[in-house]
């Protein structure tokens, strides 16, 4: 995410006067997804001294990505509000199964949609501290949560609450998990459609309707595709050969020699995939990766 700009991101235009909570500018970091084993929602709770944005309830707003973002093909987004620092989040819109893109597709990771332009509810209560987020669940690769945050200032109406659904995290530790989707888009999206409702208010209180997305002991994982149906006939192998016989994983992905893309495992064979110009991969720790 570029506008509103996130905390500490280097990658786009930052408030005046604002500065680095701590060392420096964060280039990479921000672009990789939340880790799963120790997550620190936002990649830092640390908010910035002047806002990144001011809103009114009821405007229309844009949302603005990095040209050279890694797509993924597409997957689940969500658009949140936070009114306790970054705690709880309710969400007021979100863009299911191809984020990034006009439709499915298969394998792309040079993405089609920058920008995303929507209307908040005109409902939302006055902060001066709230916390905008963006999360992204990707549709194909390692299975990852992404989430970029920017401090803003919600002007409201009048009114003291706002109650929605409540932001979905997938693919961390203790949360559900939402496998890859690209041979079936509508995976996860059931946990959207039936999240918990939550209600925010101007001082910082929420409150929710029930648990479904808190963590459990026993992580919930969606069904994989091969469990619900067998994958379409032109993209079904032999099952996957061991390591030892030159096979991979499906899933599975690494960078390719030269660094100018990468190989996704579909199935037991490598397929090769490319960076966006100007980008190269990157290995992003704990098996994972990313063109930047």
């Amino acid at each position: 995410m570029t506008d509103p700009c996130p905390r500490a991101s280097a990658n786009c235009v930052k408030p005046a006067g604002t500065r680095p909570t701590s060392g420096s500018w964060d280039t990479d970091n921000i672009k990789s997804p939340i880790d799963p084993a120790t997550p620190v929602f936002c990649h830092t709770q640390s908010k910035w001294s002047q806002p990144a944005a001011t809103w009114t309830a009821g405007q229309s707003v844009t949302v603005k990505f990095l040209q050279n973002s890694a797509a993924h093909s597409g997957g689940h987004a969500q658009f949140s509000l936070s009114y306790d620092g970054g705690k709880n989040f309710v969400v007021v819109y979100q863009v299911l199964k191809y984020f990034f893109f006009n439709g499915p597709v298969k394998y792309n990771n040079n993405p089609e949609v920058l920008s995303y332009t929507f209307t908040l509810p005109k409902d939302l209560p006055s902060s001066d501290s709230a916390v905008f987020s963006w999360s992204w669940v990707n549709a194909s690769g390692n299975r990852e949560f992404y989430q970029n945050c920017a401090d803003v200032v919600i002007k409201g109406t009048g009114s003291k609450s706002y109650t929605g659904k409540k932001m979905v995290i997938a693919n961390i530790k203790g949360y559900p998990t939402i496998p890859e989707m690209v041979n079936d888009y509508n995976l996860g999206v059931d946990l959207y459609n039936n999240a918990d409702k939550i209600t925010v208010t101007g001082s910082g209180s929420s409150s929710s309707s029930g648990g479904n997305n808190a963590p459990k002991d026993n992580p919930d994982t969606i069904p994989s595709p091969t469990a619900v149906a067998p994958p379409p006939a032109e993209t079904k192998a032999a099952p996957a050969p061991d390591n030892n016989s030159g096979g991979c994983t499906h899933g599975a992905m690494n960078c390719a020699s030269g660094s100018s893309g990468y190989e996704v495992c579909v199935w037991g064979t490598k397929t090769p995939m490319p960076c966006a110009p100007g980008t190269t991969c990157k290995a992003n720790g704990a098996g994972s990766i990313l063109c930047g």
